[in-house]
């Protein structure tokens, strides 16, 4: 069984509650969606196949116990994706799946933290959220909006009240980089007392938009 990997690199993990952990990404090739803030893109094609033990091989190498699969949209090539999250929880690594919401997360090994993605209407999006999802959803899970505008921080905040996801799981708030004021963003957390986590991308201040980082 091969997977078409676009890469795979150690880093520092940028988002979720294990923002700043050394962290083994391996960044499957391709998506079914075309979010307008997207900063993957590169990821859309390309890519070479790689077995699960040449994968697991590389993965070793940097020495981290954090790995996070990520895309694209990893769960695009389903069934090998699920392959390889269990073999990584087999070997004893802290496993997080970074997925775009579009497909259906059923048969995502109950050891991973599933980091969800909910698609906002001015991602450009909304119709491909599959709203199942929130059915699966596990304490160790996280949601996460990227708000690309006020008219979408409302929405997430109505929806939010509306499912009580914060009863769910972690929910996070993220502005897009260079689009929502990170301040901004802050005010409105904090004015409207929400439940959830604000948080920007530690990488993109780190190293700007770099692609592997």
């Amino acid at each position: 069984m091969t997977l078409r990997i676009h890469e795979i690199f150690h880093s520092l993990q940028g988002e979720s509650s294990r923002v700043g952990l050394p962290t083994v990404f391996v960044r499957l090739t391709g998506c079914p969606m075309r979010c307008v803030y997207c900063d993957t893109a590169y990821a859309f094609k390309g890519g070479s196949n790689m077995s699960l033990d040449d994968i697991m091989v590389e993965v070793e190498s940097h020495g981290t116990k954090y790995v996070t699969v990520t895309g694209g949209e990893p769960l695009a090539q389903k069934e090998q994706c699920l392959n390889l999250l269990k073999r990584l929880c087999d070997a004893g690594y802290s496993v997080s799946l970074e997925t775009g919401g579009a497909i259906d997360t059923m048969g995502v090994d109950a050891r991973v933290s599933v980091i969800l993605d909910i698609k906002t209407p001015d991602s450009g999006e909304l119709k491909n959220n599959h709203w199942d999802n929130l059915q699966h959803l596990k304490p160790i899970d996280e949601i996460k909006f990227v708000l690309c505008s006020r008219e979408d921080y409302d929405w997430a905040k109505q929806l939010l009240a509306e499912q009580a996801l914060h009863e769910k799981c972690q929910v996070i708030f993220s502005p897009v980089f260079s689009q929502v004021n990170p301040t901004d963003l802050a005010d409105w957390v904090l004015q409207d007392k929400l439940p959830v986590r604000m948080q920007v991308q530690l990488h993109k201040i780190l190293w700007g938009e770099t692609p592997g980082k």
